[in-house]
């Protein structure tokens, strides 16, 4: 005899061979035993699950002289009878091709006659949900009441497509999707049997393959046997399923999920350019960013992915540096390309649209995406330095505001996308670099950051206009003193200053920025800041605002007269 494949010459041949169908082996033992057999039962559930294999057992079951605990004995005349080919009384009918209605009408008439050589004659039809509404209808009478020798198994993994009248007659039994662990453990057992070495990674990703099936698992495997000569190994496993190579994977996923679209995109062409197509691709990395997922959340998460340590170790890297919220992200992105790539006529143009999708979150308006942006910036304030430590050796009165320096000198603003180039990742805000003071023997107290130790206006006269022009620097540098706030010295940085009498004006560039201004706890440590360069008198305003004009009159007065004694009401 010929080759046979592994799911044939590995079937069940008695009940207890089953995996992970215990529910519904305990039913049917049950009934053999105490006589309590059906008519009809519908056997039902994905596919590669025990269906056909139970219904062929229990057929043999039924019909065992001396059935060992609710299986056939295998030595009984009925079993050595029914394990003939040529006997009928176990008919099995593929109703995929015998689907029309005169099928049935011969199998209504040939119902009647007994068995030859068992007790029961039992009728297998196999993918019943494809006969046809009128082969249903003639089906229906003999299903409800067939002869007392006659028993009916139905096998579908399409059980909605069944008519209700037909599905209120059978006894139903729904089979299950095999875990993981337990395809795991017969698959080792069946390589045992055949004298194949493995690696427990390589049986895993067979199984993990299976996806709930034994059958396709066993398939898989039957491949994986013929590929490899020796040991089977995780890396042939992954050849015979075709996946793109696994630390490929990985530095796209890394780039992807670090916001590098550059080299994601130069990846996915080197990936292609091997032979890979944009289906398997794209469920690679859905492969690989599940992982991330388990490896992020679980504390052993290896026990779940079975991978080999090396290669979980670096999934863990990846993962242990990447945003949570975006590896779910380009989880949400890449399941939705797996369905969107099976109508699209352009697979590469999908997925490359995927792949800078997942690697920009701010070009994308989606709710997560903007929960992602908002996380990275209150990482960058909670992390960042706001301003870098002054050099020891600098003037701090020779500190110009950012208003007053030339273009060429002011910080560069956060850009936004260009017309040519809307993808490009926006530049950071160069950092602000302030300016302390040293230490020199004529003014000892110029360097120190010590509350009280400083001349109030740093052995500056600000009422002459050369003192005036120092102010600025010498405002920034009592308030880097006074208050804690980072976000309060980078919002005065960009403050526009003028006197107005003896009046300081600070102008805000905005509404925002001028109502945090004058929060209360802003306004006392910026009064705090001025006062102790020996500015009692000031005002914040909005840009463009002017002051009051009754105050400004009243003010010129007293500057005018300063001995006259003004009454306001």
């Amino acid at each position: 005899m010929g080759y046979q494949a592994l799911y044939r010459t590995f079937r069940p041949a008695t009940l207890g061979e089953l995996v992970r169908q215990e529910h519904i082996v305990r039913i049917l033992a049950n009934q053999i035993e105490t006589g309590r057999v059906g008519h009809a039962y519908l056997f039902c559930g994905p596919r590669g699950t025990g269906k056909t294999s139970t219904a062929k057992i229990f057929a043999k079951a039924i019909n065992c002289l001396h059935p060992v605990n609710g299986s056939p004995c295998g030595e009984c005349e009925a079993c050595k009878a029914l394990a003939d080919p040529s006997n009928l009384d176990v008919t099995e009918i593929d109703a995929a091709s015998n689907n029309g209605v005169n099928e049935m009408r011969d199998l209504r008439e040939k119902v009647q006659y007994p068995p030859v050589a068992v007790r029961y004659k039992v009728y297998i039809i196999d993918e019943v949900h494809m006969l046809s509404d009128s082969a249903f209808n003639a089906l229906l009478k003999t299903l409800e009441e067939p002869p007392r020798h006659a028993v009916f198994i139905l096998a579908t993994t399409e059980p909605h497509k069944l008519p209700a009248t037909i599905l209120s007659r059978c006894m139903r039994f729904d089979f299950k999707l095999i875990p993981q662990a337990d395809i795991e453990a017969h698959l080792k057992e069946v390589f045992q049997k055949i004298g194949k070495e493995y690696e427990d990674e390589a049986v895993s990703a067979i199984a993990r393959a299976g996806a709930g099936s034994m059958r396709d698992s066993l398939s898989v495997a039957d491949m994986c046997i013929s590929y490899s000569k020796g040991k089977l190994t995780y890396r042939d496993v992954n050849e015979v399923l075709g996946s793109a190579d696994f630390y490929e994977i990985c530095k796209m996923g890394e780039d992807i999920l670090c916001g590098n679209a550059q080299g994601a995109l130069e990846q996915t062409e080197k990936v292609i350019a091997d032979g890979k197509g944009a289906g398997v691709l794209a469920k690679d990395l859905l492969t690989f960013l599940n992982r991330c997922t388990v490896a992020k959340t679980c504390k052993n998460g290896n026990s779940i992915l079975g991978l080999p340590a090396e290669m979980y170790a670096e999934v863990e890297r990846i993962a242990g540096k990447a945003d949570g919220r975006a590896i779910l992200r380009a989880c949400d992105i890449f399941s939705a390309l797996e369905s969107d790539l099976r109508y699209s006529t352009s697979p590469r143009i999908i997925l490359e649209t995927a792949v800078v999708k997942a690697s920009l979150p701010e070009t994308d308006s989606d709710i997560s995406a903007l929960l992602l942006r908002i996380s990275a910036l209150e990482k960058k304030l909670s992390s960042a330095q706001v301003y870098a430590p002054m050099p020891a050796s600098a003037d701090a009165e020779s500190y110009t505001a950012p208003a007053e320096r030339p273009a060429a000198q002011r910080p560069a603003a956060v850009s936004e996308p260009s017309e040519e180039d809307p993808f490009a990742a926006p530049q950071a805000r160069a950092p602000r670099v302030a300016v302390r003071p040293a230490r020199t023997q004529e003014d000892p107290f110029a360097g120190s950051a010590a509350p009280g130790t400083e001349r109030p206006a740093g052995g500056t006269d600000i009422s002459t206009p050369e003192g005036r022009k120092k102010i600025p620097g010498l405002f920034l540098r009592a308030l880097r003193r006074t208050t804690r706030s980072g976000v309060l010295f980078t919002m005065c940085q960009d403050l526009e200053h003028a006197f107005e009498g003896d009046v300081f004006v600070l102008y805000a560039p905005g509404d925002t920025i001028y109502k945090r201004l004058n929060d209360p706890e802003n306004h006392k440590s910026v009064a705090e800041a001025l006062a102790s360069i020996g500015i009692t008198s000031f005002e914040i305003r909005k840009k463009g605002e002017k002051a009051d004009p009754v105050e400004a009159d009243i003010e010129t007065l007293k500057k005018n007269f300063p001995d006259a004694d003004i009454d306001i009401r």
